[in-house]
């Protein structure tokens, strides 16, 4: 099964979430919120629905899917300069 690494995304960049330092230690919740957006793709991980999460934690479907939205996109990015593959000068021996 694919596992997202959420703390591997810019988040700074998605306007449906911030990082407050006193709440939840800094950790990247949606706004307005203590609800760490961790959570929503831990628990699509285990196989709940939008629907069984929009009922068990107070956030909506938009901004469920504005997470998603930019954690895809994330994924389509290119990537970072200096990161590619296959450029070591390392020798076979």
């Amino acid at each position: 099964m694919f596992r997202l690494e959420t703390a591997n995304l810019d988040w700074s960049a998605c306007p449906a979430v911030e990082s407050v330092e006193d709440r939840r230690s800094g950790a990247w919740v949606f706004r307005n919120t203590r609800m760490p957006v961790a959570t929503v793709f831990e628990n699509l991980e285990v196989g709940s629905s939008i629907d069984e999460i929009i009922e068990q934690y107070d956030v909506t479907r938009e901004q469920i899917q504005a997470v998603l939205e930019f954690a895809a996109r994330s994924l389509d990015a290119p990537p970072a300069p200096g990161g590619a593959v296959g450029t070591s000068n390392a020798h076979s021996v």
